[in-house]
């Protein structure tokens, strides 16, 4: 798939009048935890379309979500140094050596922000005046209405963000939900998809339309929120290898086996799973894994290497935390692999940071695999790949070979549903082309 193919349902930033305007850009930059940022890669990612914007003669106004400031439960919103875009304006500000105003708002300690404040408003005429680089606005999360479903106050913070800026960017392919900042803001000013938001979509149809024959490695540590994605995964998959509770639940289901701290209605979900692979035998086995007696680190005496040929119905077993190496040297499995011409991984193998050598074995395993395209889902994935891996990440971060994603769950999401364009960020600004060529 194309730009000139997306061009033809997406409005895009190449296609907007910037000189002049005040941009007001959705991005995904959720990478701060604990008030730091572990891993700058989605903020990276983005500068593209941050340069453009200033390029064409645009003025920027920043905007993302960081965390979960919200309760679910009391609906309170938290605004604290630890879901503060703060470390974010301080990289910016350190790797493009210019200045981002952060406005300062009104903080209610029960329901966050619910008005923007003057301050930004003032802020406006020196970034127009090109005193100031850019203005970074507060967490999207702390601002009353953003998440609610439906409400004055949903509808308030829409027209607050609208009466910004003359132009809408959406660059924030990692954050799927129907949120005020990713949905609402298109009703009223002309929206945009940015260059990231491109460039997901387009690799996205090479793991939902993929050549063949096609692997997937997709894990988690709860089966219930994958089972949607893991299936539609399935259906289009040549070949299926299983990592985490996905994969433990799957051996308790098929080989009636007990597993530490796999619940029983996880086993049962995996059943169906289990009877679907009897027909079809997608799934590659692992047969090497590494149970431990506890969860609170890896210690010596208290771990080994089981053998899945060993089981027996009614065994009993510790937890399985990883996948020993020695299983990706299995002939099945090297044969899955390094026959494949498209690779998509939404796994982490062991249980992290002390069981890690599974992730590792995949890793390098597929890597020897230099003809395929190799896609890598965001977040915990893309994390473990760097930490384990860092010489083979800086060796193929430049080759063709090679995606990742900067939202995994985004990414699932779109592959359950079948095509990007049924998320509802993306329908927006489908919807919103739609109504300039009507008014055009």
């Amino acid at each position: 798939m194309q730009s000139s193919t997306i061009s033809k349902r997406l409005p895009l930033i190449q296609e907007a009048d910037l000189n002049g305007k005040v941009v007001l850009v959705r991005f995904d930059h959720n990478v701060v935890k604990k008030g730091e940022i572990k891993d700058p890669f989605r903020i990276d990612k983005t500068i593209g379309t941050l340069y453009y914007i200033v390029d064409r003669g645009g003025r920027p106004i920043l905007m993302t979500h960081v965390g979960r400031p919200r309760d679910k439960k009391t609906g309170r919103i938290s605004c604290t140094r630890d879901t503060s875009v703060e470390p974010i304006v301080e990289y910016l500000q350190r790797k493009l050596h210019t200045d981002f105003f952060i406005p300062e708002c009104e903080i209610d300690p029960e329901h966050g922000i619910s008005s923007i404040g003057n301050s930004v408003y003032r802020a406006i005429g020196d970034l127009k005046d090109r005193k100031i680089g850019g203005i970074y606005l507060p967490n999207t999360r702390w601002f009353r209405g953003e998440e609610e479903k439906e409400g004055f106050f949903r509808d308030n913070f829409a027209v607050i963000l609208s009466d910004l800026a003359d132009v809408y960017v959406n660059d924030a392919f990692g954050s799927w939900q129907p949120h005020v900042s990713t949905f609402d803001v298109t009703k009223f000013i002309p929206s945009y998809a940015g260059f990231l938001m491109q460039q997901e979509i387009m690799n996205l149809n090479n793991v939902i339309n993929p050549e063949r024959p096609f692997l997937a490695v997709i894990a988690g540590s709860k089966y219930d929120t994958k089972i949607g994605p893991l299936y539609a995964i399935y259906d289009k998959a040549d070949h299926v290898i299983l990592g985490g509770v996905l994969y433990n639940a799957y051996l308790c289901a098929k080989y009636g086996v007990s597993i530490k701290g796999i619940a029983d209605e996880d086993v049962e979900a995996a059943k169906k799973l289990v009877n679907t692979d009897s027909r079809h035998q997608k799934i590659v086995e692992l047969p090497h894994i590494v149970e431990s007696d506890t969860m609170e680190g890896k210690i010596e005496g208290r771990y080994r290497t089981i053998s899945i040929k060993d089981f027996r119905e009614g065994n009993e077993y510790g937890y399985v935390l990883d996948v020993d190496p020695a299983s990706f040297a299995d002939p099945k499995v090297s044969e899955a692999v390094l026959d494949a011409k498209t690779i998509f991984v939404n796994a982490v193998m062991g249980f992290t940071p002390h069981f890690s050598e599974g992730s590792k074995a995949l890793d390098e395993t597929i890597d020897k695999n230099k003809a395929a395209l190799k896609m890598y889902g965001g977040g915990d994935t893309l994390q473990e790949f760097k930490n384990l891996c860092p010489g083979l990440y800086l060796s193929i971060s430049e080759n063709s070979r090679y995606y990742f994603f900067t939202g995994g769950g985004t990414v699932l999401t779109a592959i359950e549903q079948g095509s990007p364009y049924g998320l509802k960020p993306v329908q927006a600004l489908m919807e919103n082309k739609e109504r300039l060529g009507k008014n055009t």
